[in-house]
């Protein structure tokens, strides 16, 4: 699909926090299809260097003047969206910049984007929109009840864009990741979140020495080794998850709701274990109690987004994503230390 959809004529477009984890190897991507790129970053959690090509606006997508004046100098094909808070507990604390940034600030893009009259729209979902699995793998039919003011702003975002496709004929499609995870393969650009709060990248900075050690939360769940598991799925592929979604807009004019996700499950354990093994460094882990609301197991059924969007994962092993990671912490932490 990947191909196909390259092999068309070039897009232009606006891409929302992309200087941000997801949206800079996101920029990268689309750089390398030939596609025209405007990004707009208030550099609040995301970085000025990590944007490696096309039309840098520092700004924020709350200022509605600042995206009118946007959507009247270009004409874009579509939006792609990066820019929400992503941190659980962080939203539970403070769920009023959550639903601010994450809701507010989103509609107000989508009503500027509708007074311009761009009615194509990709948006960075979640899995947490779901809430406690009723079962996994978890297809887009499994109810969405999410426990946390994160999860709950996403689905928002979700159902007001389904009014949107109905009043406004604003087309989205809506990509739920599970655990994005790796690093560009080339150790340009990686994950860097302060505080960082995802396993792999922990464990890499005890890996490195950045941090001393790290925890895990829980060993006995009803799992093969008593930790809990988990669907990675490398930012790449989400990557051309995105490329596929715009050639499914722009083929289809219709709107999608899809999973994101490998669909195979890695365990805490299996996660240090691969994790030493790439880096040859032994770990130092402390293991303290489960955290609440964590499930046993968290995977992903991505069948509908390989068939409508005719789209698979291309690192699909957890060596290659922590191989990558590691990469890019080398890089960019160890020789700087």
């Amino acid at each position: 699909m990947q191909d196909k959809v390259e092999q068309k004529s070039s897009m232009n477009l606006l891409i929302i926090g992309g200087a941000g984890y997801i949206g800079s190897h996101m920029v990268k991507r689309l750089l390398a299809a030939e596609h025209s790129i405007t990004i707009l970053d208030n550099l609040s959690t995301g970085y000025r260097d990590a944007v490696l090509g096309g039309n840098f606006i520092h700004g924020d997508v709350g200022n509605r003047t600042l995206l009118d004046n946007i959507f009247s100098e270009h004409k874009f094909d579509a939006v792609i969206h990066f820019a929400s808070y992503i941190q659980v507990g962080e939203s539970v604390k403070k769920p009023d910049i959550y639903y601010q940034n994450n809701l507010t600030n989103t509609q107000n893009l989508l009503n500027a984007m509708n007074a311009a009259g761009v009615k194509q729209f990709i948006f960075s979902s979640t899995a947490a929109i779901f809430g406690e699995p009723s079962y996994t793998p978890i297809d887009e039919a499994h109810p969405k009840f999410p426990i946390n003011p994160y999860g709950r702003s996403k689905w928002m975002v979700e159902q007001i864009l389904e009014d949107y496709d109905h009043a406004y004929g604003l087309k989205s499609v809506c990509l739920r990741y599970f655990n994005a995870a790796g690093a560009d393969p080339d150790g340009q650009i990686g994950e860097r979140h302060e505080p960082e709060t995802h396993l792999i990248p922990i464990l890499l900075q005890v890996a490195s020495g950045r941090r001393e050690r790290a925890s895990v939360f829980g060993t006995d769940y009803p799992t093969p080794d008593g930790t809990c598991i988990r669907d990675y799925i490398h930012v790449m592929d989400l990557c051309d998850a995105h490329i596929a979604a715009l050639g499914y807009l722009r083929d289809s004019n219709r709107s999608g709701r899809f999973n994101l996700g490998n669909g195979n499950g890695f365990s805490v354990a299996q996660v240090i274990g691969t994790v030493e093994s790439v880096t040859g460094k032994p770990l130092l882990i402390d293991y303290v109690e489960r955290r609440p609301g964590d499930p046993a197991i968290l995977v992903a059924d991505a069948t509908l987004a390989r068939k409508m969007l005719r789209w698979s994962p291309q690192y699909d092993g957890l060596e290659t994503i922590v191989r990558h990671a590691w990469k890019f912490e080398q890089s960019h932490f160890i020789r700087a230390a």
